[in-house]
């Protein structure tokens, strides 16, 4: 069927409520900086349903991302799997060791604290209950053999439970009462905003037919980037019919295989969670431990994915869309550690990357399907959603 035109994005605006603009700025910031894109981006062939598929009206693109743009569910319960597969090489379980290390190290060393806990979500295949009753009320389980952690929000309130080590954290809730998203953190709409904050006239996005997802009819948004030196294959993320809001996210790499993250609701409901869903009080015995910071202080838990065409904070940026790469010194020089016990840690993760040399000089590259990182002889790092070459290319521009 041939593509035809609309005015949708011109009419992002007119729909919008003059009166309640400010209360959704915060809401509508990601999918609007999708709605300015050029139209040369935006695929304007409406869904068809395939057969077997959800017969649903037909929508183009930018209608759909509208669409998710004004999505306002404020309550919602039901069941997450979330499978990471990064490509990790198999090191007798010491991957899961070292990504468990690193989340204690930026926790307070509580096995319930949040920032440790959720980071357990980068590796593996997970199954997280969610509900969310407003933006004062949400709660995530991660669902584990014979045990369970649960981050609970309740008010001013932020608890996490390790029900195997009867260990509670206990924060307060940053800038609580106001304009936050209603939903859990870990949900197939996190990873969406998420990948929608990445696209750009690099990007190709486009509906691609229709689904059912946890019971729900579904249109798919199916997000490519037009460039060829990225690792990400492809984007898709099933939005639900009657609500705008995303049920599942899949992310391919252009290598092809499994997804490296797929993460969609089994199940879920738009009715109001039971109130007893989020009142929580430290049973008996149970260690508690409170949180030392300061609530303008706390960072969210980083979920796997991130932030697919930008840079961790601190970082410098270059280059452009899917290809960009982050950028930064470490101020050690020599690269890899040498000498006694960490020449024996230098020579083992060496092993695990490939060494490369340009104009920038010498260096080694640590690879998985999606994220690459290139470590110079003289302390600097390259990293990105990138191949190795487009990280040697960076890192001679940089000299």
């Amino acid at each position: 069927m041939a593509p035809y035109e609309s005015d949708d994005t011109a009419g992002v605006a007119r729909d919008e409520d003059p009166r309640s603009g400010r209360r959704k700025a915060a809401r509508y910031a990601v999918p609007v900086a999708v709605v300015g894109v050029a139209a040369a981006t935006i695929g304007l062939v409406p869904a068809l349903a395939d057969s077997g598929d959800p017969d649903l009206p037909r929508i183009t693109a930018q209608q759909l991302i509208n669409k998710i743009a004004k999505s306002d569910v404020q309550q919602l319960s039901g069941t997450v799997r979330i499978s990471t597969d990064l490509g990790l090489p198999d090191l007798g379980g010491l991957e899961s060791g070292l990504i468990s290390g690193a989340a204690k190290g930026s926790g307070d060393g509580s096995s319930a604290d949040p920032k440790a806990r959720l980071t357990e979500l980068v590796s593996g295949m997970h199954t997280l209950r969610v509900a969310a009753d407003g933006p004062e009320k949400q709660k995530v389980s991660l669902l584990e053999q014979g045990s369970e952690y649960s981050v609970i929000h309740d008010g001013k309130d932020v608890w996490g439970y390790d029900s195997k080590s009867n260990e509670v954290h206990h924060g307060t809730a940053a800038d609580s009462g106001k304009d936050h998203r209603a939903e859990p953190p870990a949900t197939p709409k996190n990873f969406a905003d998420e990948a929608l904050k990445s696209v750009d006239d690099t990007t190709s996005v486009t509906v691609d037919g229709t689904e059912q997802v946890a019971g729900r009819d579904a249109y798919k948004l199916l997000i490519k980037p037009r460039q060829s030196g990225t690792t990400v294959g492809a984007i898709s993320i099933a939005v639900d019919a009657k609500t705008g809001m995303p049920l599942k996210f899949t992310l391919t790499p252009k290598s092809g295989g499994a997804a490296v993250v797929d993460a969609g609701f089994t199940q879920v409901s738009f009715a109001k969670p039971d109130a007893s869903t989020f009142r929580f009080t430290p049973p008996k015995g149970a260690k508690v431990t409170e949180d030392k910071q300061q609530p303008g202080e706390r960072k969210h838990a980083p979920l796997p994915g991130g932030d697919f065409a930008k840079g961790p904070g601190g970082a410098t940026v270059v280059g452009k869309g899917w290809t960009s790469v982050a950028t930064f010194d470490t101020g050690a020089k020599g690269g890899l550690p040498s000498g006694s016990k960490a020449g024996d840690l230098g020579g083992f993760l060496g092993s695990l990357g490939d060494h490369v040399s340009g104009k920038f000089g010498k260096g080694t590259v640590f690879s998985t399907r999606l994220v690459n990182a290139l470590i110079t002889d003289d302390g600097k790092v390259y990293a990105g959603a990138v191949t190795k070459e487009a990280l040697v290319k960076a890192a001679d521009a940089g000299k």
